[in-house]
Protein backbone atom coordinates (compact mmCIF):
# COMPACT_ATOMS: atom_id res chain seq x y z
CA UNK A 1 0.00 0.00 0.00
CA UNK A 2 1.64 3.15 -1.33
CA UNK A 3 1.59 5.99 1.34
CA UNK A 4 -1.00 7.56 -0.93
CA UNK A 5 -4.07 5.12 -0.43
CA UNK A 6 -2.71 4.54 3.49
CA UNK A 7 -3.79 8.49 4.06
CA UNK A 8 -7.06 7.83 2.41
CA UNK A 9 -7.61 5.17 5.18
CA UNK A 10 -7.00 7.91 7.56
CA UNK A 11 -10.15 8.54 9.22
CA UNK A 12 -11.16 12.21 8.13
CA UNK A 13 -10.81 13.63 11.52
CA UNK A 14 -6.93 12.20 12.09
CA UNK A 15 -6.59 14.35 8.12
CA UNK A 16 -7.53 17.31 9.26
CA UNK A 17 -7.15 17.36 13.33
CA UNK A 18 -4.82 20.32 12.84
CA UNK A 19 -7.39 22.83 10.91
CA UNK A 20 -10.16 21.45 13.29
CA UNK A 21 -8.26 22.07 16.78
CA UNK A 22 -7.61 25.57 15.77
CA UNK A 23 -11.00 26.21 14.60
CA UNK A 24 -13.21 24.91 16.92
CA UNK A 25 -10.61 26.86 19.43
CA UNK A 26 -11.17 29.97 17.23
CA UNK A 27 -15.09 29.83 17.69
CA UNK A 28 -15.37 28.90 21.05
CA UNK A 29 -13.26 31.96 22.29
CA UNK A 30 -15.00 34.03 19.55
CA UNK A 31 -17.96 33.57 21.25
CA UNK A 32 -15.95 33.89 24.45
CA UNK A 33 -15.05 37.38 23.37
CA UNK A 34 -18.73 38.57 21.99
CA UNK A 35 -20.11 37.77 25.40
CA UNK A 36 -17.66 38.78 28.14
CA UNK A 37 -17.27 41.75 25.46
CA UNK A 38 -20.98 42.56 25.62
CA UNK A 39 -20.83 42.72 29.15
CA UNK A 40 -18.01 45.02 29.21
CA UNK A 41 -19.76 47.48 27.07
CA UNK A 42 -22.86 47.63 28.31
CA UNK A 43 -21.01 48.20 32.21
CA UNK A 44 -19.54 50.99 30.21
CA UNK A 45 -22.68 52.51 28.80
CA UNK A 46 -24.17 51.98 32.61
CA UNK A 47 -21.77 54.35 33.56
CA UNK A 48 -22.81 57.17 31.31
CA UNK A 49 -25.84 56.21 31.99
CA UNK A 50 -27.21 55.03 28.79
CA UNK A 51 -29.22 52.00 27.65
CA UNK A 52 -27.62 49.08 27.84
CA UNK A 53 -27.64 46.54 24.79
CA UNK A 54 -28.93 43.29 24.04
CA UNK A 55 -26.21 40.40 22.66
CA UNK A 56 -27.59 40.59 18.91
CA UNK A 57 -27.16 44.62 18.80
CA UNK A 58 -23.96 44.76 20.74
CA UNK A 59 -22.38 41.98 17.69
CA UNK A 60 -23.02 44.79 14.89
CA UNK A 61 -21.56 47.47 17.21
CA UNK A 62 -18.13 49.55 16.48
CA UNK A 63 -16.73 47.83 20.01
CA UNK A 64 -17.10 44.28 18.93
CA UNK A 65 -16.29 45.12 15.27
CA UNK A 66 -13.10 46.96 16.65
CA UNK A 67 -11.72 44.68 18.77
CA UNK A 68 -12.74 41.81 16.55
CA UNK A 69 -10.61 43.17 13.54
CA UNK A 70 -8.00 44.78 15.31
CA UNK A 71 -7.20 41.08 16.16
CA UNK A 72 -7.33 39.60 13.12
CA UNK A 73 -5.62 42.59 11.56
CA UNK A 74 -2.31 42.18 13.38
CA UNK A 75 -2.24 38.58 12.96
CA UNK A 76 -2.73 38.72 9.12
CA UNK A 77 0.04 41.19 8.99
CA UNK A 78 2.29 38.75 10.70
CA UNK A 79 1.51 35.81 8.41
CA UNK A 80 1.86 37.84 5.25
CA UNK A 81 5.10 39.85 5.90
CA UNK A 82 6.91 36.16 7.11
CA UNK A 83 5.55 34.68 4.13
CA UNK A 84 7.41 37.33 2.11
CA UNK A 85 10.13 37.91 4.04
CA UNK A 86 10.97 34.30 4.46
CA UNK A 87 11.61 34.17 0.57
CA UNK A 88 14.80 36.38 0.85
CA UNK A 89 15.99 36.45 4.20
CA UNK A 90 17.56 33.89 6.16
CA UNK A 91 18.71 33.14 9.80
CA UNK A 92 21.15 30.81 10.63
CA UNK A 93 20.33 28.00 12.96
CA UNK A 94 16.68 28.43 12.36
CA UNK A 95 14.28 25.87 11.94
CA UNK A 96 11.72 28.65 9.99
CA UNK A 97 14.80 29.99 7.62
CA UNK A 98 15.70 28.53 4.14
CA UNK A 99 19.52 27.27 4.21
CA UNK A 100 22.35 29.49 3.99
CA UNK A 101 23.08 28.98 0.77
CA UNK A 102 22.19 27.25 -2.69
CA UNK A 103 18.17 26.68 -3.62
CA UNK A 104 15.22 24.85 -2.21
CA UNK A 105 12.31 22.51 -3.10
CA UNK A 106 10.22 25.50 -2.98
CA UNK A 107 12.09 27.60 -5.25
CA UNK A 108 12.12 25.82 -8.22
CA UNK A 109 9.96 26.66 -11.06
CA UNK A 110 6.61 24.48 -11.47
CA UNK A 111 5.68 22.38 -13.71
CA UNK A 112 2.59 20.98 -14.82
CA UNK A 113 1.51 17.23 -14.00
CA UNK A 114 -1.72 15.73 -13.81
CA UNK A 115 -1.77 15.77 -9.98
CA UNK A 116 -0.24 19.64 -9.66
CA UNK A 117 -3.18 22.15 -9.14
CA UNK A 118 -5.15 23.32 -11.97
CA UNK A 119 -3.34 26.62 -12.22
CA UNK A 120 0.06 25.14 -12.84
CA UNK A 121 -1.49 22.94 -15.50
CA UNK A 122 -3.25 26.38 -17.12
CA UNK A 123 -0.08 28.40 -16.69
CA UNK A 124 0.57 32.08 -17.92
CA UNK A 125 -0.60 34.80 -15.50
CA UNK A 126 -3.02 32.53 -13.86
CA UNK A 127 -0.25 30.82 -12.92
CA UNK A 128 1.98 33.98 -12.16
CA UNK A 129 -0.44 34.66 -9.69
CA UNK A 130 -1.32 30.99 -8.22
CA UNK A 131 2.76 31.36 -7.64
CA UNK A 132 1.94 34.43 -5.15
CA UNK A 133 -1.13 33.64 -4.05
CA UNK A 134 -0.70 32.88 -0.44
CA UNK A 135 1.38 36.44 0.22
CA UNK A 136 -1.75 38.01 -2.28
CA UNK A 137 -4.31 36.34 0.00
CA UNK A 138 -3.16 37.38 3.57
CA UNK A 139 -2.15 41.15 2.27
CA UNK A 140 -5.93 40.93 0.81
CA UNK A 141 -7.52 39.65 4.63
CA UNK A 142 -5.25 42.16 6.12
CA UNK A 143 -6.31 45.85 4.07
CA UNK A 144 -9.94 44.13 5.52
CA UNK A 145 -9.11 43.63 8.87
CA UNK A 146 -7.44 46.81 8.94
CA UNK A 147 -10.61 48.68 7.51
CA UNK A 148 -12.96 46.93 9.62
CA UNK A 149 -11.21 47.38 12.48
CA UNK A 150 -10.49 51.52 11.78
CA UNK A 151 -14.53 51.20 11.04
CA UNK A 152 -15.27 49.86 14.11
CA UNK A 153 -13.11 52.04 16.59
CA UNK A 154 -14.54 55.09 14.60
CA UNK A 155 -17.92 54.39 15.48
CA UNK A 156 -17.17 53.42 19.00
CA UNK A 157 -15.58 56.31 19.33
CA UNK A 158 -18.74 58.77 17.95
CA UNK A 159 -20.86 56.57 20.06
CA UNK A 160 -18.88 57.53 23.18
CA UNK A 161 -18.88 61.17 21.81
CA UNK A 162 -22.42 60.88 21.50
CA UNK A 163 -23.34 59.62 25.24
CA UNK A 164 -21.65 62.73 26.02
CA UNK A 165 -23.61 65.50 23.98
CA UNK A 166 -20.62 66.00 21.61
CA UNK A 167 -20.07 66.09 18.03
CA UNK A 168 -19.49 63.51 16.27
CA UNK A 169 -16.11 62.90 14.40
CA UNK A 170 -14.97 62.77 10.73
CA UNK A 171 -13.20 59.71 9.27
CA UNK A 172 -10.36 62.52 8.51
CA UNK A 173 -10.52 63.72 11.87
CA UNK A 174 -10.35 60.30 13.65
CA UNK A 175 -7.90 58.87 11.69
CA UNK A 176 -5.52 61.68 12.92
CA UNK A 177 -6.09 60.34 16.34
CA UNK A 178 -3.65 58.81 18.77
CA UNK A 179 -6.52 56.32 20.31
CA UNK A 180 -6.63 54.06 16.77
CA UNK A 181 -3.10 54.64 16.16
CA UNK A 182 -2.18 53.12 19.67
CA UNK A 183 -4.84 50.03 19.28
CA UNK A 184 -3.00 49.32 16.30
CA UNK A 185 0.67 49.31 17.16
CA UNK A 186 0.51 47.54 20.20
CA UNK A 187 -1.35 44.49 18.20
CA UNK A 188 1.37 45.29 15.35
CA UNK A 189 4.28 45.25 18.11
CA UNK A 190 3.35 41.69 19.67
CA UNK A 191 3.21 40.07 16.40
CA UNK A 192 6.65 40.95 15.34
CA UNK A 193 7.86 40.12 18.62
CA UNK A 194 6.28 36.51 18.45
CA UNK A 195 7.70 35.88 14.96
CA UNK A 196 11.37 37.06 16.25
CA UNK A 197 11.02 34.83 19.04
CA UNK A 198 10.36 31.43 17.25
CA UNK A 199 12.78 31.96 14.61
CA UNK A 200 15.48 33.06 17.24
CA UNK A 201 14.45 30.08 19.61
CA UNK A 202 14.20 27.14 17.33
CA UNK A 203 18.01 28.04 17.12
CA UNK A 204 19.14 26.75 20.43
CA UNK A 205 15.63 24.95 21.39
CA UNK A 206 13.90 22.02 20.40
CA UNK A 207 10.18 20.05 20.36
CA UNK A 208 10.67 16.35 19.64
CA UNK A 209 8.41 15.63 16.72
CA UNK A 210 6.87 19.28 16.24
CA UNK A 211 7.73 20.58 12.46
CA UNK A 212 8.52 23.73 13.97
CA UNK A 213 11.66 22.83 15.40
CA UNK A 214 14.48 21.18 13.84
CA UNK A 215 15.58 17.64 15.34
CA UNK A 216 15.92 16.98 18.70
CA UNK A 217 20.13 16.31 17.89
CA UNK A 218 20.62 18.96 15.15
CA UNK A 219 23.97 21.14 15.74
CA UNK A 220 22.33 24.81 16.79
CA UNK A 221 23.42 26.31 13.65
CA UNK A 222 21.55 23.98 11.24
CA UNK A 223 19.51 25.95 9.56
CA UNK A 224 16.27 24.74 7.98
CA UNK A 225 14.35 21.81 8.13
Amino acid sequence: MNSEENTKKKKWLYRNGLSVCFISIFLITLGAQAFTGWKVHNSELEDLHAAALPLSTYLCSGHFISATFENFESEFLQMALYVMLTISLRQIGSAESKKIAGKEEVDREPKPSPDAPWPVRKGGWILKIYSNSLSIVFVILFLISWGLHFYGSWQDHNVAREIKGEMRQTVMAYISEADFWFETFQNWQSEFLSVASIVILTIFLRQKGSPESKPVDAPNLETGK
